[in-house]
């Protein structure tokens, strides 16, 4: 299984994929063209996502395919050479993969050695379900459950701190909810400018930012770039 799953598009300052474009280089390889799913998209078009990922593929020599150009989602899942699912909004991305019925069908073509990229929302819906997502649900899927790829739960643009003057919860105070109700299953804050490549039986956390990691009944810790994670497939 080939995955990496990038915890944001964007850094402040930077253009859009700059951070994350010479690991999905590298990560891809001699791909020629991948299959997109465009579905996180709300403010902007299906098309539009589309033109902006291929602008940015331009340079890797890859033809990005948007899903929302198929009739028959499962034949193209079915035929693609790598999968790659952008950000946006989590839960009116599951809801389409749910409409569309593919989550088994990309979820064994991953588990054969297709290779999966995804940022934000699309390294959520890698997780066993999107219930780590910060994303409001401005839309109902059907469930919770995502493709289920790896057995941790991922937290994009995991942040430290709240803002000055802001008395709520903590985005780590949220985590420790979600791993009281799901004891059993580790979290992965992943900081931005931060990604998990997962191939050949090994996960690496990539980039120059620690990851927090959560555990029920255990002391939340820091790992490092080049730290042992093989725990995470417990």
């Amino acid at each position: 299984m080939r995955l990496l799953l990038i915890s944001n598009s964007t850094n402040a300052g930077e253009a859009y994929l700059q951070h994350p474009i010479g690991e999905i280089s590298s990560f891809l390889g001699d791909v020629k063209k991948v299959l997109f799913l465009p579905y996180a998209a709300v403010t902007f078009s299906f098309n539009d996502y589309q033109k902006m990922v291929q602008e940015k593929f331009d340079g890797l020599g890859i033809e990005v395919d948007s899903l929302h150009h198929h009739r028959n989602a499962k034949d193209a899942v079915r035929n693609a050479e790598a999968f790659v699912v952008g950000g946006g909004n989590t839960f009116r991305l599951l809801k389409i993969i749910q409409q569309l019925d593919i989550i088994e069908t990309l979820r064994y073509r991953v588990l054969e050695g297709i290779p999966y990229v995804g940022w934000s929302a699309g390294a959520n819906v890698a997780c066993p379900t999107i219930c780590t997502t910060n994303d409001m649900p401005i839309v109902e899927p059907d469930n919770f459950s995502a493709f289920n790829l790896v057995r941790f739960q991922i937290n994009p643009h995991y942040l430290d701190a709240n803002p000055d003057g802001h008395a709520g919860e903590t985005r780590e105070e949220r985590i420790v909810e979600f791993t009281t109700m799901d004891p059993f299953s580790y979290v992965v804050g992943l900081r931005e400018g931060s990604m998990i490549r997962v191939e050949d039986g090994d996960i690496t956390l990539v980039g120059n930012k620690p990851a927090r990691i959560f555990k029920h009944d255990q002391k939340t810790k820091e790992v490092h770039p080049g730290d042992d994670l093989d725990f995470l497939f417990e």
